[in-house]
Formats: structure tokens, C-alpha cells, sequence
């Protein structure tokens, strides 16, 4: 039997001091903004390196401004544009290559995720003329490299805005909805491989590369939406599930000149997730997949004749991730990040694709990869060699020397920096310190300046019970698990308290991280004033640990990671301050799916689970997501049946607590009508919650407020 270490790293504390006066924090303070951390809005380096802009708003009146800064100083140097009589309300922007124009987004509205309609300008900077678009919204609107034109995606084809004469050309014509799209990715790239345009202008502005869709046999997928009408209607749209058909994906060549379009052989890849020009205007780069996602290729594509070459292929007995670490140097010689040494590393390769070297090495992760700054040789990288709870930023040569470590705090540190690489902004934040934002010299490191902190919010929180959040590691079937505890602020070991634990647990995720957290946290401070000892044990299958730690879960989703958290309750449940017949957990989406399980096979360790939108059988998710871990239903049945808990309702003996959202177009609530109907048939009681029209994340409103409401008042009731 393993024992249990606690092996504290750091005990760290949150905020100290208690006195009577302290107040406790409410789930009103926490859902009404009164914890509100001060971000810095997302900035872009300006192409001297020296000065960055930043979106500005104001809300009396409402507006906005696009503000240049010098880094140096930090100080406004000047205002680019800011809305007025002339000018609308615009919420994000977009620079051309000569930052001589400025696309400016208006009137957005969401589709998905990342996906979004709006009305688009084009803002000179020089005449400060404005030219819109379209009339009609549009998505993804992108510059020519000469910035005479714009390309953008409208109902599922592809158009060209001429600047100079103002007249546009229909590109593709083939795009139906449900059907063809052009240009834009389906619902599952976008959710899965975390893009949306899906074209690209080569660096002479003569060639866009694109990838159309086919998504004809996809099946479809509906949900109601009940709105304030008298009658719901359903909203539908393709949504491939584990084993279904996805969409045909296809590349293609658009010559601007002539308008011709050609397709390019790929060798009918399964998958087309990343497509980048290379810097020789003739040559575009191209990732694709198997379906099983275990073998990536990178191919060279040929644009004046759309022949192909292979530079390299990835390959891994479970799957291949997708990312945007790939740079193409002057040569087109280029830097890549692979597992392929058991860790996440750098790797630089020549324009054959041949290796030339591995650039960064050790049992570590490097968990962002920046850039290169091909003037002085340095690559620019974040990486977990201060502990895989931590995170730091360093830069490397390109054989591997003059390693530097540029940041010095131990917590979360990250990078955005000058286009030059001469300074970065540090984000910094740690389970003790709020976001910091400060200014460095990218050669060494050094400090230039304080930009902006969260000292006020420090202030306010010393106000209040706060309790320690103790970093540890404890034992688990033969590995050392990351952990943190909240425990009561009057904690007293000779008393016993129950335990609630909280895990998302999904392949490479982490949730015990030296990082300044957010509402959940909040939420866990409360209950701990309550008197719950909190704890959360990133198990197996979780990141930053190395590939085969994250990999062991292969076409297993649900049971190692399920047997780990059961493992953890058992072993703090020998604590002498546990109580070991209160034990809760809970999670959200792939953690809904971990508390079900938990309280199902663990129903001799656990007396209480909440699960929020959770996944009750792969067969329900997409083919991107699922697959990449369990293969199709047809190849693994078992993986998904085994570890899918309405198969086995009857398990059930504790408290249990179901929520979904009637408009979650991720986890559909189909998941949690499944299981409801298995827990009816077991005769099996439970709660329940259902929130009409709410996606995902279930927010708007009052709602969070009122289902953190009904979460903590389940906890009192049941632990």
C-alpha cells in the first residue's frame, strides 16, 4: 500500500493575518466583480520594436482608441485613431504589414468559440480615410501584404475588396451552408485545433492558399432554444461525433492576378490543421494528419506548380499534438517543438528538413515557445525547469549555448515581446501575488520598469478569512502527484473536517499551478472558512511531466485518472484531521465526467460528487478531441463503454449533483439526459439542475451566482 507523502514545496500562503474583524467572502462579492483583477489589455509590438499599441475603452461615453506607447518609458506617445462622429465604436484591430492601415472591427457578433461576424474597416493611417468593407458582415478580413486589398470569408465563400477602386470580387462560389465552406473552418477545427481563417496571402501578395470543407455527409446536430417566444425553435448545425464522418478537407491555390483557383495533392490527407507561407513567397508549409492524429507530416508546397515535398513526419504510438511553434528562418531553414525525446523540446531542422539540431534538452517541458531573434541568434522560450508547477522564461542559441534565464520569481511568469526582441512584457503571478506586469530587457532580463500590479486587490483581500494554499505531492499507484490544500482558517489537527476535492483532470491539463487564481478559488477559500479542507491532485494523464506521464491514458479515458483521484481520497482519508466518511468531489466538462465516475466506482470512498456539464460517454464528443485519444467506437468499444457511466447507474450510493446547460454546443446536454434516464431506470435518486439556453460555460446574469448558490448549498447539505 502506498504511503502518503506530503512533501510541502512551498506552503504558501494566500494572505495572512486573522484577526475578529476579518469577514469571510461571500458568493455575491465573487460573482458581483468585487475581486476583479487588473489585466493589461492585449498589446502589439510595433515593427520597430521600440514603441507597442494597446485597445483602449472608455465607458462614459462609450469608446475606443488605438494608443502607441514607448516601451521604454511606458509612456502614450500618441494616439493611431480613437472613435468619434466619424469613426464607430470598434473592439479589436489589425495592422498591415507596413502598419500604414488598420482593420477595425465593429458591430461583432459570436458564432462559436473563436468565430465572430462584424462589420470591418479599413482606417489609413496617413489620410486617415475610412473605407468599409462590406455592408454586410463578414469574417476574417485580411490584408495584402501591399495593402491594397483585402480577402475575407462571407456565407461560406471567399471574397476580394479592392482599396483602390472599391469594387469586389467574388472568389469562390461554391459555398453553401451545411455544406461547402470555403476559407473558414467547421465547427470541429475551430473548437479543436483552435483556428478559424483558413487562408492565407503569400509575402508577395500574388498567391492565397486556402482550405475548403466538405462537410456534406457530417452529421447534423440540433438543440431547442427556448428564448422568450411562444414557441422554441432548433438551432443546427454539423457536429461530428467519435466514429462519424468528418468533413472533406481540401487545399487550394488562388492566383490573385487571374482569379484561377487549383487544388493541391496532399496525398487525401485526413486532416489539414495548420497552413503557413514559408518566407520564399513560393512556398507554403503545410501539417497534416492521419485520423488516429499519430502521424503528422510537414509539407513544402510548391506554388508555381503545386508540387509537394515531405520535410518531416512526426510520428507517436498514442497522438501527435498541434501547435504553432514553427518559425522559418531567412533561409527558410526552420525551429519546431516535438515529444519525440519523452519531453516537450526545440528543435531546429534545415530547409530539407533535415535535423540540425536539438536545442533545448532535459527532463522538463518547455511549455511556449516565442520566437527567434535571428540577429543575435537567440530563441526565445518558457519552459518548467524551476518545477512543473512553475514557470519561467528563458533564451537559447541555436546550438544549444548561452542559456539565460530571464525572469526570477517563483510562480507563473510569461513573455510578449518586441518585434525586435529587444524588450518583453512579464506577466507574473503567483498563488500569493496577483498578476504583475512589468518591462525587461530581452538580452539579460534586467527590469526596466513596473507597468502595472494588483497591490489595491491585496489590500482589499487582507479584509478577509483567507486561508494557505500548501503545495505538496502525495503517492499514487507508483508516481508523485502535484497537490494543493486549502485547510479552514482556524484549522485545529485535533479536529477532524470533511474533504471536498476538486480535479478537471484531461489529457495535458494542470490545475495545481504556482498561479494567481481565479473564481473557483474564491469559491474554495469560502468553503474553507466554512470549515471543508479543500484538495486538488493533478493524476495521471494531466501535463507537464513528460509525454509518457500525459500518454498512459491512451484509449483509456476515465480510468486511470478515475483510480487516481480514489487513491487520493483513500490516502488523505488517513489523515488524523479527515473526516473519513466525508468525502466529496466535483468537477467541470471532462472534471463532470471524473466526480460522476468517482462516486460510481469510488462509491465506497466517496459520499458526495457535483458534476457540471459533464461528458457521460465519448461516443457523444467529436471526432478531433476523442479520437485523438481513443481511436473511433468501432476500433475501441470497450475504452468508451467501460469508463462511460451510465453503463453502470446502479453504483451509485452517495450524493450526487447533475448540471448542464440546454444550449452547451460542446458537451451536449444530451450527456446528462443519458444519464438521468440511467439513473431512473436504477432507481437511483439525485439532483438535478438545468439551466434553458445556457452554453458551456453556463454564465449570463444571475447564473453563476445562482449555480454556485445551489453547489455550496449542496455541499453544506450533504457533507
Amino acid at each position: 500500500m502506498n504511503r502518503l507523502f506530503l512533501v510541502v514545496t512551498s506552503s504558501i500562503l494566500f494572505l495572512t493575518g486573522l484577526t475578529a474583524q476579518k469577514k469571510d467572502i461571500t458568493l455575491e462579492e465573487i460573482w458581483g466583480g468585487a475581486f476583479r483583477t487588473e489585466y493589461m489589455d492585449a498589446l502589439r509590438s510595433m515593427n520597430n520594436g521600440k514603441e507597442y499599441t494597446v485597445l483602449n475603452f472608455s465607458r462614459n461615453p462609450q469608446g475606443s482608441s488605438l494608443d502607441k506607447y514607448d516601451y521604454k518609458t511606458q509612456k502614450k506617445v500618441a494616439t493611431i485613431v480613437a472613435s468619434n462622429d466619424a469613426i464607430p465604436f470598434f473592439t479589436s484591430y489589425e495592422f498591415s504589414n507596413d502598419e500604414s492601415q488598420i482593420i477595425l472591427a465593429t458591430e461583432i457578433e459570436p458564432i462559436f468559440r473563436h468565430s465572430r461576424l462584424g462589420v470591418y474597416y479599413v482606417y489609413d493611417v496617413k489620410s486617415k480615410e475610412l473605407v468599409k468593407i462590406s455592408d454586410d458582415k463578414i469574417q476574417e478580413p485580411e490584408l495584402s501584404p501591399d495593402g491594397t486589398k483585402v480577402a475575407y470569408a462571407k456565407e461560406n465563400n471567399l471574397y476580394l475588396f479592392n482599396l483602390k477602386t472599391k469594387q469586389t470580387t467574388q472568389l469562390t462560389t461554391d459555398g453553401v451552408a451545411g455544406s461547402i465552406i470555403n476559407g473558414i473552418t467547421d465547427w470541429v477545427y475551430e473548437e479543436e485545433f483552435a483556428f478559424v481563417q483558413a487562408f492565407a496571402w503569400n509575402s508577395s501578395g500574388t498567391k492565397i492558399a486556402f482550405l475548403k470543407f466538405d462537410e456534406s455527409n457530417v452529421p447534423n446536430f440540433s438543440m431547442d432554444v427556448y428564448g422568450q417566444d411562444l414557441y422554441q425553435y432548433q438551432y443546427q448545425f454539423k457536429y461530428p461525433k467519435a466514429g462519424e464522418e468528418n468533413a472533406k478537407v481540401s487545399l487550394h491555390m488562388l492566383d490573385v492576378s487571374s482569379g484561377a483557383i487549383s487544388e493541391v495533392n496532399l496525398g487525401n490527407p485526413y486532416y489539414i490543421p495548420r497552413i503557413k507561407w514559408m518566407n520564399n513567397a513560393d512556398y507554403l508549409s503545410v501539417r497534416t494528419l492521419n485520423r488516429h492524429q499519430n502521424i503528422m507530416k510537414l509539407i513544402a508546397v510548391n506554388a508555381k506548380d503545386n508540387s509537394t515535398e515531405v520535410l518531416l513526419e512526426e510520428t507517436d504510438e498514442a497522438y501527435v499534438d498541434v501547435t504553432d511553434d514553427l518559425t522559418f528562418l531567412e533561409d527558410d531553414s526552420f525551429i519546431w517543438t516535438s515529444e519525440r525525446d519523452g519531453h516537450n523540446h526545440v528543435y531546429l531542422y534545415d530547409q530539407d528538413g533535415k535535423l540540425m539540431n536539438q536545442i533545448t534538452k532535459g527532463p522538463w517541458e518547455v511549455t511556449h515557445y516565442y520566437g527567434y531573434d535571428q540577429a543575435n541568434d537567440r530563441i526565445f522560450y518558457q519552459s518548467t525547469e524551476n518545477g512543473s508547477i512553475n514557470r519561467d522564461v528563458y533564451h537559447i542559441s541555436s546550438n544549444g549555448s548561452d542559456k539565460t534565464r530571464l525572469t526570477n520569481k517563483e510562480g507563473t511568469n510569461g513573455a510578449s515581446f518586441s518585434s525586435d526582441y529587444s524588450y518583453f512584457i512579464n506577466t507574473y503571478s503567483s498563488a500569493t501575488t496577483p498578476y504583475e506586469f512589468t518591462l525587461h530587457k530581452a538580452s539579460n532580463g534586467k527590469k526596466v520598469a513596473d507597468i502595472k500590479d494588483n497591490k489595491a486587490l491585496l489590500e482589499q483581500l487582507e479584509g478577509y478569512n483567507l486561508a494557505k494554499k500548501e503545495f505538496s505531492t502525495i503517492s499514487i499507484n507508483g508516481n508523485e502527484l502535484n497537490m494543493y490544500m486549502y485547510k479552514p482558517v482556524d484549522f485545529d489537527p485535533n479536529k477532524e473536517y470533511p474533504l471536498f476535492m476538486f480535479q478537471y483532470s484531461g489529457p495535458g491539463s494542470q490545475q495545481v499551478a504556482n498561479r494567481w487564481g481565479g473564481a473557483n478559488d474564491y469559491w474554495h477559500q469560502m468553503l474553507a472558512a466554512e470549515g471543508y479542507i479543500i484538495a486538488c491532485v493533478d493524476g495521471r494523464g494531466t501535463g507537464f511531466k513528460g509525454r509518457d506521464f500525459k500518454k498512459v491514458t491512451q484509449l483509456e479515458l476515465g480510468k486511470y485518472e478515475v483510480e487516481d483521484q480514489i487513491a487520493a481520497a483513500k490516502e488523505l482519508s488517513k489523515l488524523p484531521y479527515i473526516d473519513a466518511e466525508r468525502t466529496g468531489i466535483w468537477g467541470w466538462s471532462y472534471g463532470g465526467f471524473m466526480s460522476t465516475n468517482a462516486i460510481l466506482k469510488g462509491n465506497d470512498t466517496f459520499e458526495m460528487a457535483i458534476a457540471v456539464a459533464p461528458v457521460t460517454s465519448w461516443r457523444f464528443y467529436d471526432t478531433v478531441y476523442t479520437e485523438r485519444y481513443m481511436q473511433t467506437p468501432q476500433e475501441n468499444a470497450s475504452g468508451y463503454d467501460d469508463n462511460s457511466p451510465f453503463n453502470y447507474p446502479e453504483l451509485l450510493k452517495g450524493k450526487y449533483l447533475l448540471v448542464h446547460g440546454t444550449g452547451d454546443d460542446n458537451v451536449h446536454v444530451q450527456n446528462s439526459m443519458r444519464m438521468i434516464e440511467a439513473l431512473v431506470q436504477a432507481n437511483k435518486q439525485f439532483d438535478w439542475a438545468i439551466y434553458p439556453d445556457r452554453n458551456h460555460g453556463i454564465y449570463g446574469g444571475n447564473t453563476r451566482l445562482h449555480l454556485y448558490t445551489k453547489m455550496t448549498n449542496f455541499i453544506k447539505e450533504n457533507l
